[in-house]
């Protein structure tokens, strides 16, 4: 049987360079900054969230049950968006590295 190379696609990190332009790194760094503040206030918006059912789960002892729930989920949903918005952050600063090793100081 003849051995094939397996080739990696990753839809995540798809760059222009793969289309014979070069990486605006500068582009790039500005980009990842936003989608990492985008993390941020997801994180802290799905936090406040779970706070706020955490409240209600105290306040309606007939639903506590379901408020607690939702309350787990939004706590799931911030501890995913802060790692979203951490990974963004590396992706950034890898970004940035670039930029600044390829010679772009202005």
């Amino acid at each position: 049987m003849a051995e094939q190379k397996h080739q990696h696609h990753n839809l995540f990190h798809h760059h222009k360079a793969e289309e014979g332009k070069p990486i605006d790194y500068k582009k790039e760094e500005k980009h990842h900054k936003h989608k990492e503040h985008l993390g941020q206030l997801g994180a802290v918006a799905a936090g406040t969230y779970a706070l706020h059912e955490k409240h209600k789960a105290k306040k309606d002892p007939k639903h506590t049950h379901q408020h607690k729930i939702k309350e787990e989920v939004a706590v799931a949903v911030a501890i995913g968006a802060g790692a979203y918005a951490f990974h963004e952050h590396h992706e950034k600063k890898e970004a940035k590295k670039h930029h600044h090793h390829h010679g772009h100081h202005f």
